[in-house]
C-alpha cells in the first residue's frame, strides 16, 4: 500500500505556480498517466485524501487547491469556470504535461467539462463526480445570492447547518458524523470574499448541455444517489450526453461520493483508469 512517509514511496511535492496573478498550489504525487483532481466548492484538495494513495499507486496524480480556496492564493476579483481551466492548464505547463485525465467533484467537474471543450488536446479522459453541464436555475441564483450577501455581513458559520445537507447525504450524516463535524471545521475556515467570487463563477456559469457530444475524451460519470445539490438526473444528462461515458450512482451518499463513499468511488476511477491507453 501507497505510504507518503515510506522512503519508497512515490514523489511528493507541494510546489505553487502563478495564474492570473494569483498563486496556485498543488500536489505532485507518483508517477505514470496523468490525473490532475479538481475539488467541491468550498472545499480544497484535501477533500481527495482517501484517493490519493491508491491513485498514485499506478499514476501521477496531481491535485489542486482552487484559487481562493485551501492553500491557493486568495480570490481578489470576480473570475469564471474558464479561469479556473486556465489555472488547472498552468499547472500543467509548468509540470510539463501535455495531456491529462481531468477528475472533478461539483464545480470541479464544472472545471473539466469545459477544459474537455476548451482545451481538448489537454484531455485524454475525464471523471465528473456530481456535477452538472447545466446553467444555474434562477430558483438556485437567488439563493447563492442571498448567502453571498448573508456571509458577506455575517460570516459563513450561521449558514453552516443550512449548507451540511447540501454536502453531505443523509445517510453520511447519520453513520458519520466525525466525518461531518471535520469538514464543518473546514467549511468554517474558507476564505468569504474568495467564497462570493466562487458563488459568481457558478451563478454565470454557462451552458454546455448541447455541446456535449462535441466531447471526444472517454469519461466516467459518478453521482452519490442522495445527492440533493447536484441530483442524479444531471449526471444523468451528462453521461447521456457524451460520445463514450459510463454512469455509476453511488448508494448512501450525498454531494461528496469521493469523501462518503471512498472505496467505492476509489474502486470505480481506478477501474476505469486501467481501462485507458497508457
Amino acid at each position: 500500500m501507497w505510504d507518503a512517509r515510506s522512503e519508497s514511496a512515490p514523489r511528493f511535492l507541494m510546489p505553487s505556480v502563478e495564474s492570473q496573478g494569483i498563486r496556485i498550489f498543488f500536489e505532485d504525487f507518483g508517477s505514470g498517466l496523468p490525473v490532475v483532481l479538481g475539488h467541491s466548492f468550498l472545499c480544497s484538495g484535501e477533500m481527495w485524501a482517501p484517493q490519493v494513495g491508491a491513485l498514485a499507486e499506478r499514476c501521477r496524480v496531481v491535485n489542486v487547491d482552487s484559487r481562493g480556496h485551501g492553500r491557493s492564493g486568495h480570490a481578489d476579483g470576480p473570475f469564471t469556470l474558464y479561469d479556473l481551466v486556465a489555472d488547472v492548464v498552468a499547472v500543467l505547463d509548468h509540470l510539463h504535461i501535455d495531456r491529462a485525465v481531468w477528475a472533478g467533484l461539483s464545480i470541479g467537474g464544472m472545471v473539466a467539462l469545459r477544459a474537455a471543450l476548451a482545451a481538448p488536446d489537454r484531455v485524454s479522459a475525464l471523471v465528473l463526480l456530481d456535477t452538472h453541464a447545466g446553467a444555474e436555475t434562477p430558483y438556485k441564483k437567488l439563493k447563492y445570492r442571498a448567502m453571498a450577501l448573508g456571509t458577506k455581513a455575517l460570516g459563513i458559520r450561521p449558514f453552516l447547518p443550512a449548507i451540511l445537507p447540501l454536502m453531505f447525504g443523509r445517510t453520511t450524516r447519520q453513520t458519520k458524523p466525525a466525518l461531518v463535524d471535520e469538514w464543518r471545521a473546514k467549511f468554517a475556515l474558507v476564505h468569504v470574499p474568495s467564497m462570493i467570487h466562487a458563488i459568481g463563477a457558478l451563478i454565470c456559469r454557462d451552458s454546455v448541455v448541447q455541446r456535449l457530444p462535441e466531447v471526444q475524451a472517454p469519461s466516467l460519470v459518478i453521482v452519490g444517489e442522495q445527492d440533493v445539490s447536484l441530483p442524479p438526473a444531471y449526471s444523468s444528462e451528462i453521461a447521456a450526453g457524451l460520445r463514450s461515458s459510463s454512469l455509476l450512482e453511488v448508494p448512501a451518499s450525498g454531494h461528496l461520493a469521493a469523501l462518503e463513499q471512498p472505496e467505492v468511488v476509489t474502486a470505480a476511477m481506478l477501474r476505469f483508469l486501467d481501462s485507458l491507453p497508457r
